[in-house]
């Protein structure tokens, strides 16, 4: 049996949850060592990365990286869980505002902002979902908390009726509530508002493009394709800089020892970022910013931290 390795960019259904797409991949790849990288609400689609095998050992870089997506929001009513999915608690007969408007509002958005995650979500307070609790009529105080929001690029506004829709494209930090923030826009507006739909475009490097569904993986599978499928691990961890270990430094890499510097190459960097590559390198956290993938010619090699008091490279993680 083939013991897969790599990270599977999945496009999920809407419908499934997080939980349901492991264990469908668990079952499809037979093996049970799958792990997701960010998990997504049952009713929104979009990208969930899954590590395979060894590449589990990536999974807290991946989840920390900034998430990419595309949601529309409602201005004129409100719902109890903040999306169109909700029972509606508030509602106005008409919406007056304009463009400058909103646009001028989502732009004071941009940046380090306090969120309050909302009551249906999976926060645990005291041992219990905040979900569980919304459900049996239980309200409970939460503690804000800081997220990024790094981009929003309003791509339409328009009249619904005596509403407006909004769409936009966010890109932020890990353990942002999208639905969130439609209700704290409309609310800094003087109106109520949802998030209307949502889509997860991108997860870190890894965007729309390069996903398949699970149905698209199996009929991969039926011809024996499987494997075209994955992303190596290098390829996955590309918002980290790589380096080129010389020959004769290569052996010492793969027995996990400390290498000089000087037995490495940096690789350069060319062009200018995206606007989601941006924010991936600016998320990395203060402890892996000096965190290389080191390779011996085509092979990945591992994780290295650079010290650069001692002008080492220090293994982190091998995968050789």
């Amino acid at each position: 049996m083939t013991e897969w390795e790599g990270v599977f960019p999945l496009w999920k259904d809407a419908g499934m949850t997080s939980h349901d797409c492991v264990s469908k991949a668990r079952k499809l790849f037979r093996m049970k060592r799958i792990g997701h990288t960010g998990t997504l609400d049952p009713e929104v689609s979009g990208v969930l990365p899954l590590c395979l095998g060894r590449a589990t050992r990536i999974v807290e870089y991946l989840q920390e990286l900034p998430k990419t997506y595309e949601a529309e929001m409602t201005i004129g009513y409100a719902t109890d869980t903040e999306d169109a999915t909700g029972t509606v608690v508030e509602r106005v007969e008409a919406v007056d505002l304009t463009e400058a408007d909103i646009r001028a509002a989502t732009g004071r958005f941009v940046g380090d902002i306090e969120q309050t995650p909302p009551m249906y979500s999976a926060v645990k307070v005291e041992g219990k979902r905040l979900y569980e609790l919304a459900r049996a009529g239980v309200e409970v105080e939460r503690k804000s908390r800081v997220v990024t929001i790094h981009v929003i690029d309003v791509t339409e506004i328009r009249r619904d009726g005596p509403y407006y829709k909004v769409a936009m494209t966010v890109v932020c930090s890990k353990g942002t509530y999208i639905r969130t923030l439609c209700a704290d826009l409309g609310r800094s507006l003087g109106y109520p508002a949802v998030m209307s739909a949502l889509v997860r475009t991108g997860s870190g490097p890894i965007r729309r493009e390069q996903c398949l569904t699970l149905a698209e993986a199996a009929r991969l599978a039926e011809e024996d394709r499987l494997g075209e499928a994955l992303l190596p691990i290098g390829e996955a961890l590309s918002f980290l800089p790589r380096g080129d270990v010389s020959d004769a430094a290569v052996v010492p890499a793969l027995q996990g020892r400390k290498l000089y510097a000087k037995a490495v190459r940096l690789a350069s960097t060319a062009g200018e970022p995206s606007p989601e590559q941006a924010a991936t390198r600016a998320s990395e956290r203060a402890d892996d910013h000096a965190v290389y993938r080191l390779y011996g010619g085509d092979r990945l090699i591992g994780l290295y931290r650079k010290d650069a008091d001692d002008d080492l490279f220090v293994p982190l993680k091998l995968f050789t």
